[in-house]
């Protein structure tokens, strides 16, 4: 008897060399969004969509250049491979063939949660060896593995400066990394600490060269995208990173590295940040975010791309100014993190932000001694970062403001109050308090923070349902019959609030579902995705709002961009008339997807599921 075509993919799936590395899950969730197609002669295919040969014999043709590969069955073509379709191949079946369709979005949720597929599948549609004419987009679809371009230069932890040194000038290297006999990092030394901890200290050259290295480095795993490295170095001012393969040392990677990529603006801006010494010296460099929102714009890079590239140089402008405001006030008395909250905790800045921020303090503070010290401290900060153009928040919830500068336990008081009494300001102030990362201090306290908080609002449906009406609150701009519906009076009548009815709402309904699952992302996509593999909301949903997320975050950023060309300040107001007719059909579609499963949050919540 022969197999049906479901039966055909099952077993394909679980042979291919690709898709067999995901699990029995994984294979039956793709297997169920999987379209069988028969193909017969010269087939139409769809550049979005990657395809599993199952049966038959499939010819791809390049019409222009005279080649001719011939597929088997379990073979892939299309959509993030290096044979893609429609261009420069055309499909030709000619003895008849069946394939299995999957759709873009499928395939990259799949490499998203099985990182291994990134060898044989790139996420973005781009082979590895194209390049997008989106240098950013290249970072996010080129891997790490590729940017690794020799084998690593080790030493032992025991070598000499003078050794290493030698070594590094033979190598034309500018480090090397310091590994024990089983091959287990240790640290790493550049040219910099060579001439910063070794010649300028007058240091020893013959004692060890562990002695001068940065020990456990931050370190890049081979099978992420070259954008995560990007913003590993943007954030923390390192030029180095060590590439890992599991615990093996795989090699190493150097901002030149990315040069070569020609998306190092971010790096390099971060770099110059770290080097100032003044409030102005900073508001000079924060003054180029603007200029860079333009070019992300013009290179046509996700907003995801961009809001992760804008918020990195936020995170090095806060650092700096932390790191100023401790040379000026001296070390802080206990241990402290300082805390971005809103859309810089989420990674989703654009140039117009203001800042919400926060301080949580050891809980060893006394306020009666060390109280004057963080006060001075916040606010020299918080001045610092509306002088670089991040404005004071209107509503005060910044670490200058009393009531936001507190102690881990304070905290947790505040959150445990906020749940169990969730009245209309304490849903107002989860909507930013919930949204937290850590940028400078001890991570630690947010961390335990941040456990106690998740483990109270998890499965809590009371304090869920109050959550949801909350979400409900802002709606897409849509009147009847699917008509854009515009501001009707007032400075910005005429226009659409991008932010707060197109961006807000997403953002709510991910940060809904994250609280219910219990999920410590903050980033909307990462929500999005994370509340799919639980279960909190199906993937065709979560699919559709990142789509969503992404198409109306582009308008506000291509919208600010010509602004700011213009020299004018950028803000969330789009009017319809800036649109083409296709764009609008697409925003009316994007407003509707948020719609649609805003009701299905509602109808849950009367239903008393939560």
């Amino acid at each position: 008897m022969t197999d049906s075509p479901d039966a055909r993919l099952r077993t394909a799936l679980s042979t291919q060399r690709a898709l067999a590395l995901l699990d029995d899950s994984a294979r039956d969730t793709l297997a169920a969004a999987a379209r069988i197609v028969a193909f017969d002669g010269e087939a139409a295919v769809d550049a979005d969509a990657l395809y599993l040969l199952l049966d038959g014999h499939i010819d791809l043709i390049d019409a222009d250049h005279g080649g001719r590969v011939a597929l088997a069955p379990g073979e892939l073509f299309g959509y993030g491979t290096a044979a893609r379709v429609p261009e420069p191949w055309t499909v030709r079946a000619d003895r008849g063939a069946t394939v299995a369709r999957f759709a873009a979005t499928d395939i990259d949720a799949a490499c998203a949660a099985h990182p291994a597929l990134r060898a044989f599948i790139v996420p973005g549609g781009a082979a590895v060896s194209t390049r997008s004419s989106d240098p950013h987009l290249n970072l996010m679809t080129t891997p790490v593995r590729a940017l690794v371009k020799r084998a690593p230069i080790t030493l032992a932890p025991d070598t000499t400066i003078r050794a290493a040194a030698q070594l590094m000038r033979e190598q034309r290297v500018s480090s090397v990394l310091i590994v024990d006999e089983a091959g287990h990092l240790y640290g790493l030394v550049t040219d910099r600490d060579l001439r910063n901890r070794a010649v300028a200290q007058g240091v020893d050259i013959e004692r060890p060269v562990i002695d001068i290295a940065t020990v456990a480095p931050m370190t890049m795993d081979v099978r992420k995208p070259a954008f995560d490295a990007l913003l590993l170095m943007a954030r923390h001012n390192i030029h180095h990173v060590p590439v890992m393969d599991g615990d093996r040392v795989a090699g190493m990677i150097t901002a030149t590295d990315l040069t070569e990529q020609h998306s190092t603006s971010a790096v390099y801006l971060a770099g110059d940040i770290y080097k100032q010494t003044t409030v102005e010296g900073l508001a000079a460099a924060a003054s180029r975010v603007r200029q860079l929102q333009q070019n992300l714009a013009a290179a046509g890079a996700t907003a995801y791309s961009t809001g992760h590239i804008i918020t990195a140089v936020t995170d090095a402008i806060t650092c700096r100014l932390v790191q100023l405001a401790e040379a000026k006030f001296g070390p802080a008395p206990v241990d402290y993190v300082w805390v971005a909250a809103g859309s810089q905790a989420r990674s989703e800045q654009t140039a117009k932000s203001d800042q919400d921020n926060c301080l949580v303090i050891d809980d060893s503070y006394d306020a009666a001694l060390h109280g004057d010290y963080f006060k001075a401290f916040a606010t020299w900060v918080c001045d610092g970062l509306d002088a670089c153009g991040y404005i004071h928040c209107p509503g005060e919830m910044m670490a200058m403001t009393d009531q936001w500068r507190q102690p881990k336990a304070r905290w947790m008081q505040y959150f445990r109050k906020w749940v169990d009494q969730p009245e209309p300001k304490a849903l107002m102030l989860t909507c930013v308090f919930f949204d937290l990362r850590a940028i400078y201090g001890k991570t630690a306290l947010l961390d335990e923070l941040r456990r106690d908080v998740l483990a109270h609002t998890r499965d809590n449906r009371i304090f869920l349902a109050y959550m949801v009406g909350n979400a409900l609150s802002h709606t897409p701009p849509l009147g009847l019959f699917r008509s854009l519906s515009t501001i009707r009076s007032g400075d910005n009548k005429g226009t659409l609030d991008l932010k707060h009815n197109g961006i807000v709402p997403v953002v709510d309904l991910a940060r809904v579902y994250a609280l219910a699952g219990g999920h410590d992302a903050v980033n909307t996509h990462d929500r999005l995705a994370v509340a799919a593999a639980s279960g909190e909301i199906s993937e065709q949903a979560a699919r559709d709002l990142r789509d969503a997320l992404e198409f109306i975050a582009t308008l506000r950023i291509q919208h600010q961009a010509r602004q700011l060309a213009a020299g004018l300040n950028a803000d969330n107001f789009l009017r319809p008339d800036e649109l083409s007719n296709f764009e609008r059909s697409q925003l009316k579609d994007a407003f509707s997807v948020v719609q649609s499963l805003q009701n299905v949050l509602g109808q849950r919540y009367q239903a008393g599921r939560f």
